[in-house]
């Protein structure tokens, strides 16, 4: 029932920490992973890193762009002939989207506000647009969009992350409604809400210089049941299972992997 192998996998931003471990965990699965990224040098890092894993490629691409997006699509379609699985991981937040402990939200700068919501919000629509075509035309794929904590309620400080997270909620709900009403019940579309992972882009707000926890992430801590970060291996089950027969009846579904931290109240 959670078979994926030599299913086509396509990841954006599968150069970074969480797009490259959910490659790694399709790959160990049996899946042909193709990741995209707009870093070249990164890519080629990326793939030399995964080929023990299993049958691994990589393209540039940028998924604000319609242009490189369907020149991309072309290219996988020429060789795999079709896509099965959609993985969003391109996104996160910016140092200049993120408000510092001083700062309130009329000291954001409007330029990086955009910022962070063109990527988050488009870089997953488009991608969505453009692959999910290709998926339509076969009749059957999963998509699987990233989501946050920031959807559950107000988290301080990252105002535009917020909002453009809380919008790709929507966006994955409505996508599902019209792929299954429009092209079958055999394409999906999921998001996962991760919870607090350590990686490069809150690691300074998360972990202080010498280790030690910051007042941030221990009020985090003290909201999540579990008592701890994420590891981020931890979201590859959730994401073999959507991409899988086992959850066929499952589209339009925003499930969180955070430890307990949605559904505490911290008291």
């Amino acid at each position: 029932m959670f078979e994926v192998k030599n299913k086509v996998a396509v990841v954006t931003g599968g150069g970074g920490v969480l797009g490259s471990n959910i490659s790694k965990g399709l790959l160990q699965a049996g899946a042909k992973v193709i990741i995209l990224d707009i870093r070249e040098e990164v890519l080629e890092q990326k793939i030399a890193d995964l080929k023990q894993y299993g049958d691994v490629s990589g393209l540039v691409c940028n998924v604000l762009s319609e242009e490189s997006l369907k020149s991309v699509r072309q290219e996988i379609e020429d060789k795999f002939g079709g896509i099965d699985i959609l993985v969003n991981a391109a996104g996160g937040n910016m140092p200049g989207g993120t408000l510092t402990e001083e700062q309130t939200v009329f000291d954001m700068k409007l330029e990086d506000y955009n910022k962070v919501v063109n990527l988050n919000s488009n870089g997953t629509v488009y991608p969505c647009l453009i692959f999910g075509e290709s998926m339509a035309r076969k009749g059957s794929g999963s998509i699987i969009n990233v989501s946050s904590m920031a959807t559950y309620s107000a988290i301080t400080r990252v105002p535009g992350y917020s909002v453009a997270k809380t919008g790709i909620n929507i966006f994955t709900q409505w996508l599902a409604m019209e792929m299954a009403m429009k092209f079958g019940d055999k394409i999906r579309v999921n998001a996962i809400a991760p919870g607090f992972f350590i990686g490069d882009q809150n690691r300074a707000v998360l972990i202080n210089p010498d280790g030690s926890l910051t007042e941030r992430s221990k009020k985090v801590i003290a909201k999540t049941p579990m008592k701890r970060f994420g590891n981020i291996d931890e979201l590859n089950g959730i994401v073999q299972f959507l991409c899988s027969d086992a959850a066929s009846f499952i589209t339009g579904a925003i499930i969180p992997v955070d430890g307990g931290f949605s559904a505490s109240s911290g008291v």
